[in-house]
C-alpha cells in the first residue's frame, strides 16, 4: 500500500498525505472482510490466537517473566533492531542519503542524476513495511484482537507521528519517544475520572506534536535567517575588496 502511495506521488504528483488516508480505508475495510473468516462467533473480536492457533503467537524467550507481563515478547526487541537497522541506512549508506536527499528536495536530487521516482516509491514501501511490522508484533503478541466490525482506523499508527516528531525524527530518538508516548496513552485509563477526562493523554500527546512542530519550524527558519545574514556579510566583504 505505502508503495502504491509513493507511486502517485513520483509519477502523478498526488499528495501522499490524501492517498494514504484514502488506502487506510481500503485496507481497512479489506482486513474485516478477510477475517470475518475467523470471527468468533459470540463477539465481535477474531478468534484467539492463544486458543486456537497458540504456534502463531511470537515467542516470549522468557522476556515474560523477566519483566512480569505476559504479553511481552521477543517483538519489543525486534522493534528496537528495526530502529537501528533503519538508522544505520539513513545514516552510513549511499542508499540512505539518497532517500534523505529526496525527501529533502527531491528537483535537486533529479538534478544530480539520482533516481528520485524510484526513491519516493522505496521509501514509502520501506514506511508501510515498517507500520505493518509494528502491527504485526502488536497483534501476534496476543495484547488484542481485531474488531471485525471495525469502523475506524486504529490510532496506534497516527501515535507514531507524535513518537518521531518528539525523538527529533531519529530512528533511536523514536525508540524512547515511542514508550514515552505509549506511557501516557497507557497511563490516560488509569487516571481519576471524577477529576479527570480519559482523553487527558490525548491532550498532551496534541500538545507535543504542536511542540515539537514549533521547534521544527522556529529551526528551519533561524537557519534561513543565519544563511542570509552570512550570504550578506559575503556580498559586504567582495564589494569592499573591489
Amino acid at each position: 500500500m505505502g508503495g502504491i502511495s509513493g507511486a502517485l506521488k513520483a509519477y502523478l504528483n498526488v499528495n501522499e498525505v490524501i492517498s494514504c488516508i484514502m488506502l487506510n480505508w481500503i485496507s481497512l475495510y479489506s482486513v474485516n472482510m478477510l477475517l470475518s473468516q475467523v470471527k468468533d462467533g459470540s463477539t465481535p473480536y477474531t478468534k484467539l490466537l492463544f486458543s486456537y492457533n497458540k504456534s502463531a503467537m511470537l515467542p516470549t524467550a522468557g522476556l515474560n517473566e523477566l519483566f512480569h507481563n505476559k504479553y511481552m515478547t521477543i517483538g519489543v526487541p525486534m522493534a528496537v533492531i528495526a530502529a537501528i537497522i533503519v538508522w544505520v541506512v539513513l545514516q552510513k549508506t549511499k542508499f540512505g542519503f539518497e532517500l534523505k536527499a529526496t525527501g529533502i528536495n527531491k528537483l535537486a536530487v533529479k538534478y544530480c542524476g539520482m533516481h528520485e521516482k524510484r526513491n519516493i516509491i522505496v521509501t514509502m514501501m520501506i514506511s508501510g513495511g515498517l507500520a505493518g511490522f509494528g502491527a504485526g508484533i502488536f497483534y501476534l503478541s496476543g495484547i488484542e484482537q481485531w474488531i471485525v466490525q471495525q469502523t475506524s482506523v486504529p490510532g496506534m499508527g497516527f501515535n507514531g507521528i507524535a513518537a518521531a516528531f518528539l525523538g527529533g525524527l531519529d530512528p533511536i530518538g523514536t525508540i524512547f519517544a515511542s514508550y514515552f508516548i505509549q506511557h501516557i496513552t497507557s497511563g490516560g485509563t488509569y487516571v481519576d475520572t471524577t477529576t479527570y477526562c480519559t482523553q487527558i493523554s490525548d491532550l498532551i500527546s496534541a500538545f507535543i506534536i504542536y511542540l515539537c512542530a514549533f521547534v521544527f519550524f522556529f529551526k528551519i527558519w533561524f537557519n534561513r535567517y543565519l544563511d542570509k545574514k552570512e550570504e550578506k556579510s559575503v556580498k559586504v566583504k567582495k564589494g569592499g575588496r573591489k
